[in-house]
């Protein structure tokens, strides 16, 4: 058999296995498919443990990320393909994948650096390019060497004298060892109080700090389904759109904030930021930590208002052992809506989250299901078309929680759980972002010099 027949069958085998058959090389066929779709997180100074932006940050870890993408570890996408389309859907296609197999069985060659695609540019410690104003906390925190789990809050006036439309925005925490979990509010100026106090809430009588964390009550009420028991809401009194509205969280996993073409949120003049920040155990060293919010400005009129709405439920037990105990929680729209992402959170024993929307007409939808939920990656899954929520539909959140030996992640199979802050505890929460169709585009003027002054005195 002729040389050139040889060559024409391995070809024609190699392709039917969607294998190249020629040579890969880094710089011709891996950088493409990283610069796309794995270094907004593996750069220099970002949350993944090592750089992929070169041959010479990536070639060393080449075996390992051949065995995260043929397992599908990574990139980090948890959603079932079965339910919805979602724009930052990070997931490496068949061709990619043996891209990355062939080039690392092929020995990992770097090729000419001439054929290099242009690497992705980073503005150095932000992920959503140069924030037009910043705001950190006051001072510096310190976290013992022993602390326990910890939550603080920590208040700073913003100044602005005028409103401002913000397009994205990014909470980055000054010391990540310590830092697990944090949220950014804005408070708008407050109006004049009439009349007498308002007796404490359901909330606030349910729940009691033990040091800065807070736990449910022993002896509270224990309601698993909250939609059939309480509807929406997470407690009977409680109320969705409460004076501080929450602007960003940071969790393990969850970009930040990028709002799509057109969207903005109201930062009020006036208003006040807080953070929410739960500082970890101690590291075993003190540590310090100064952590920061970050806004990128509407630089033209915004077409829609982008609203978040947070639910959670409070009630719920996790019998001991139990290794598929069902949660649910839910929300009821009071006008018509159009939903365009969500983000689950659970702690450790979290198992599975799924979002359902019952229209008024009874049709129900799956809208996402996270089979497998990671507790190290809380993934905001962005829609990539919203959908319509009319007038009376529910948005109904069904969670699984794993309390049994068989979850390796779990502290202890022997205790019954309830709602709780620290980790150890649990959660049953989703984030949810939204638009109201009616909802015209709001009241722009550009920020002007005044606003920025005092931006800059508030720092």
């Amino acid at each position: 058999m002729s040389t050139t027949k040889i060559a024409t069958i391995l070809i024609l085998a190699f392709s039917a296995m969607g294998v190249p058959a020629s040579e890969l090389t880094f710089s011709s066929d891996v950088a493409p498919i990283l610069y796309k779709k794995c270094v907004s997180c593996h750069h220099p100074g970002d949350i993944a443990p090592m750089s992929l932006l070169t041959y010479r940050d990536a070639r060393p870890w080449a075996s390992a990320i051949r065995q995260a993408v043929l397992t599908k570890r990574m990139p980090p996408w948890h959603a079932d393909p079965h339910y919805g389309s979602f724009e930052n859907d990070p997931s490496l296609s068949q061709a990619e994948i043996d891209v990355i197999r062939t080039w690392v069985e092929q020995g990992a060659k770097e090729g000419d650096s001439k054929d290099l695609p242009a690497a992705p540019a980073f503005v150095e410690g932000w992920r959503i390019g140069k924030p037009d104003l910043v705001f950190s906390m006051a001072t510096e925190y310190t976290v013992k060497a022993d602390a326990p789990d910890d939550y603080e809050d920590f208040t700073v006036p913003t100044n602005l004298q005028e409103d401002v439309w913000i397009t994205a925005v990014e909470l980055k925490p000054g010391n990540r060892r310590v830092v697990h979990h944090a949220h950014a509010y804005v408070t708008p100026p407050k109006l004049p109080q009439s009349g007498s106090a308002s007796a404490p809430s359901l909330f606030d009588r349910f729940t009691f700090k033990e040091g800065t964390v807070r736990h449910i009550r022993p002896g509270v009420p224990v309601i698993d389904d909250a939609c059939r028991y309480i509807g929406e809401g997470g407690l009977p009194d409680q109320k969705f759109h409460e004076e501080a509205e929450e602007l960003t969280t940071f969790v393990p996993g969850r970009a930040p904030e990028i709002y799509p073409m057109g969207y903005a949120r109201l930062i009020p003049a006036g208003s006040t930021l807080t953070f929410q920040i739960h500082y970890a155990k101690g590291t075993g060293k003190e540590e310090k930590d100064r952590t920061s919010v970050g806004f990128i400005l509407a630089k033209d009129p915004p077409k829609k208002v982008l609203h978040r709405l947070d639910m959670d439920a409070y009630l719920f037990q996790i019998p001991a052992g139990a290794p598929n105990h069902e949660v649910t929680f839910c929300y009821d729209f009071k006008e018509n809506a159009r939903l365009l992402a969500f983000t689950p959170h659970m702690h450790l024993r979290g198992k599975d989250m799924k979002w359902e929307l019952m229209r008024p007409d009874a049709e129900k939808e799956v809208l996402l299901f996270i089979p497998r939920y990671d507790f190290n990656w809380q993934i905001e899954y962005k829609l990539t078309d919203p959908v319509s929520a009319p007038k009376g539909s529910r948005l109904i959140v069904t969670a699984h929680f794993d309390n049994s030996v068989n979850n390796p992640f779990n502290p202890d199979p022997n205790k019954t759980i309830r709602w709780g802050e620290p980790t150890r505890e649990e959660m049953a929460a989703s984030w949810v972002l939204y638009d109201l169709p009616a909802e015209g585009p709001p009241p722009f003027h550009q920020p002007t010099s005044t606003t920025f002054t005092a931006f800059h005195k508030a720092r």
